[in-house]
């Protein structure tokens, strides 16, 4: 459906809530860290014609005079008005209900966070925590509950989990699946009570057959419940009044709507959960958003109508997969079942069809629903290929190619077509006036395909990627033009050859001289692969400018200088060193986010008297000019923090040591938690270390930075050794695969199979390597040399140092400094002119000033 707008609109938008309208679909990422779920662009709310009013709580609608009363006094008139009320987490039907927690909001989940962490600091231990449901957000809550320091149980009354989405045979693969994933599952028995101390603790939980559970803290999540009050209360008004109810009611709640998704009472139209289609009222995010794609339609002078709920499910947690979609019960007259089930290796793979075996009906994934992407957007289509070949698990080997058909549905949670996503990569149909879109990142913007549950994404890269190589665009994976090897074949060929030179390089692989692409590029190969000073045996050439200065530039043409300062931890004497080099040369000083000192304004012939100076005290340099380790960021962790549970501070400073000097496709941060309140924020960085009670968890491929993106868990319960020999593996894997100037988040989800792949390398050794891996690692540990010290000891590598080479001994007196808040800045232009001092023009290849 065609993007519609907002001219001659005016929107106003209610909502109770405080926070922007977010994204419930990723609400269990909020239980596990502080991540932005805010739906869209924030900006949105401040075009003209929009009006968001939050924490405006709705308590009653005039039919009749068409207002909109809400808790603060206020009327708002509509000619049109919209309910998207929602709904609330069902409440349990038995004593104790008001003990237990429910897991539907924002504000629930970060609630759920505090009392997670209060208990366990209350209790001394692992908390226990009891989940009532067993279908998808019950499972999110149980995983997130363990992965934040509780031990998890789900309590479900049907005797398999999901029964809502999985049949028998499914539910209990994902059972197995789950229990050796340290959960406890408990199916086939009801919950009966909620049972707390006489001081209201909650003590554990009594099922129907009188055994009792022991829990700390108990979460309900059995469902949902219609928002529909309003509604409820609009209707007793009328009967009050002598008139008739206005509004239908579903026998379980919710407003009757018909196709066009209007409640019969003009001018009122309903969406979401509280809408009531052909008596039922679904809790997805998919029939959601097209219901109101259907309202705006219709309010555009459309005739769109609804088609029905679709149901599909994606779930992905701890490393298991889960799919179900269509008819996944096989309820239609004749349907045929096709399926694969392992009961050892816990997959179950189902695919619903017509008696003829040709046209698909549904299906079900558990432990492998890799089909599911090829499958989802084929519903109701015939299939290309034999059922059985869909089957992957059987070892039948990948799911058949599919070409789909433009009106098929790849992105179901926002209605997107393959039509749509084709006219974005050939025509930009969808964005009148644009390009045609070439990445995937452009696609997700321009027709919002993927930015939801994200499991389309697979889909619709391999979408772009055919289209662009119809319209014959070659897909190139090459350097630059002057290698048509990608980074990764280039980095292997170097090792495999081992080759050290440029020109060696360049000759066999290359052609012409170079760019300031491959220059740099193959640069850090050479460091990474040799750890070999990167100044010397013509290297110097090839670097950026900040990697050539061994020092970040800044816009006046000086460099910062940043000392190592590992895990955040140092001496009052080096402090006091700092500080007395920063006053010699009228330095500025600032703390950086890394937990490091960055001295700003130095020339650049001062760099070498700087770094004698620490470097005698002990420092080094640390490397923030570099596309290598920047800081490994602790809190305190258990030597001082009474909260502590591991020496967090002695990790960071044994990581940070061990990885320094590591030169890689971009920089690398790490951050290291002593408990799970996470204070070095290590699910923000590439690599991120959080202390439980059983041992070190770690994260892997979370980035800052303009598209940032959270740390996911790669294996927990670690001791020390095996922890850093995981970060060995991950970290040597990143730089010889991953692309150039790609961060490990990006590398990461653009691997097939993205983390479980890392995850099958990295653990479980999938591809035989790890020892080679390791290997490379101790190699880089060994032969690591300061290059600041280095710089130091070679009067040929301090002349790089001189100013002016026709008159080394001069200064650069085009560098203009002012005063602010007692420290240097450099001057505005304004402030240049005024001094009587020249503008400079200053160009610096490659890096950033950032640093730190």
């Amino acid at each position: 459906m065609a993007a519609r707008g907002l001219e001659g609109f005016e929107v106003t938008a209610l909502t109770e809530e405080a926070h922007l309208p977010y994204d419930r679909v990723a609400l269990s990422k909020a239980l596990l860290g502080d991540v932005d779920l805010t739906l869209g662009q924030a900006s949105m709310w401040d075009a003209a014609g929009v009006d968001l009013r939050r924490g405006s709580t709705a308590v009653r609608i005039d039919t009749a005079a068409r207002l909109v009363h809400t808790e603060d006094g206020a009327e708002h008139p509509y000619d049109e008005l919209v309910l998207a009320t929602g709904s609330d987490a069902a409440q349990l039907p038995f004593p104790g209900a008001e003990a237990a927690h429910v897991y539907r909001t924002l504000d629930d989940v970060w609630l759920l966070r505090r009392e997670i962490a209060r208990l366990a600091d209350k209790l001394g231990r692992r908390p226990k925590v009891v989940v009532i449901g067993g279908g998808l957000l019950g499972i999110e809550a149980a995983a997130g509950a363990q992965q934040l320091g509780g031990d998890a149980a789900v309590v479900n009354r049907s005797r398999w989990l999901m029964n809502a989405q999985l049949d028998e045979g499914a539910g209990q693969a994902l059972g197995r699946l789950i229990a050796a994933k340290g959960f406890e599952v408990h199916t086939g028995v009801a919950p009966g009570e909620v049972v707390t101390d006489d001081a209201g603790t909650v003590t554990g939980v009594r099922m129907a057959d009188e055994r009792v559970l022991p829990a700390d803290l108990v979460v309900a999540a059995v469902g949902i419940t219609p928002r529909d009050e309003l509604l409820r209360r609009a209707n007793d008004d009328a009967t009050a009044a002598g008139h008739e109810a206005p509004f239908a009611l579903g026998r379980r709640g919710g407003v009757v709507i018909d196709a066009r998704c209007s409640t019969g009472v003009d001018g009122v139209w309903a969406v979401g959960e509280v809408a009531n289609f052909e008596g039922e009222c679904v809790g997805l995010v998919a029939p959601a958003n097209t219901m109101a794609e259907i309202v705006a339609d219709r309010l555009h002078g459309g005739e769109a109508t609804f088609p029905g709920f679709d149901t599909a499910t994606k779930l992905k947690l701890s490393g298991v997969d889960v799919a179900s979609f269509g008819d996944a019960f096989a309820k239609e007259p004749g349907a045929l079942e096709i399926v694969y089930a392992d009961p050892a290796r816990g997959v179950y793979q189902k695919i619903v069809t017509t008696d003829d075996a040709r046209t698909l009906l549904g299906g079900i994934f558990v432990g492998d629903a890799t089909p599911y992407q090829s499958l989802r957007p084929l519903l109701g289509r015939e299939l290309p290929a034999e059922p059985g070949a869909f089957l992957t698990a059987a070892g039948g080997g990948e799911a058949p190619e599919t070409e789909l058909p433009d009106d098929a549905v790849l992105c179901s949670c926002n209605n997107v077509s393959a039509g749509t996503l084709r006219d974005a990569v050939n025509a930009c149909g969808t964005c009148e006036g644009k390009d045609p879109v070439q990445d995937v990142a452009g696609l997700k913007a321009c027709t919002r395909a993927g930015t939801q549950c994200g499991s389309c994404v697979p889909m619709v890269k391999k979408l772009l990627e055919k289209e662009l190589q119809k319209s014959g665009v070659t897909v190139s994976k090459a350097l630059c033009e002057h290698f048509e090897l990608p980074r990764q074949e280039l980095f292997d060929a170097i090792r495999v050859l081992q080759l050290t030179s440029f020109e060696d390089i360049l000759s066999r692989y290359g052609k012409g001289a170079g760019c300031d692409i491959c220059k740099p590029t193959i640069a850090s190969i050479l460091a990474s692969q040799h750890s070999a000073y990167v100044l010397d045996a013509g290297r110097g050439t090839l670097q950026d400018t900040n990697d050539r200065a061994l020092a970040n530039m800044q816009k006046d043409g000086t460099y910062s200088v940043v000392p190592r300062i590992p895990g955040g931890e140092i001496t009052p004497d080096r402090l006091a060193v700092i500080a007395a080099v920063a006053k010699k040369y009228g330095l500025y000083t600032k703390i950086t986010g890394g937990q490091r000192i960055d001295l700003f304004g130095a020339r650049l012939e001062h760099l070498p008297l700087i770094w004698g100076e620490l470097i005698e005290a002990g420092m080094e340099s640390g490397q923030a000019y570099g596309k290598s380790l920047r800081t490994v960021k602790s809190c305190v962790g258990s030597t001082w923090c009474r909260y502590g549970v591991l020496d967090s501070v002695g990790m960071a400073i044994k990581l940070e040591l061990r990885y320094r000097g590591l030169r890689s496709p971009h920089k690398l941060k790490l951050g290291v938690s002593g408990c799970a309140r996470e204070c070095a924020e290590a699910r923000g960085k590439d690599v991120g270390v959080i202390a439980t009670s059983d041992g070190w968890n770690l994260y892997v491929g979370g980035n800052g930075g303009a598209n940032p993106a959270h740390a996911q868990l790669l294996a927990g319960g670690l001791d020390d050794e095996t922890l850093v020999k995981y970060i060995d593996r991950y970290f040597m894997y990143y730089i010889r695969t991953a692309d150039r100037l790609q961060r490990t988040a990006h590398w990461q989800a653009d691997l097939d199979g993205g983390l479980d792949h890392v995850r099958q390398v990295v653990v479980e050794d999938s591809l035989g390597i790890a020892e080679e891996l390791e290997a490379a690692m101790a190699a880089h540990v060994e032969n690591y040399e300061d290059e600041w010290a280095a710089t130091l000891k070679d009067p040929e590598r301090l002349r790089r140092f001189r100013p002016f080479v026709n008159a080394p001994d001069a200064a650069d007196e085009s560098i203009v400094h002012v005063s602010e808040r007692d420290q240097i800045r450099p001057a505005t232009a304004a402030e240049r002119v005024s001094l009587g001092a020249t503008i400079p023009v200053r160009t610096a290849a490659g890096d950033s000033p950032e640093g730190v």
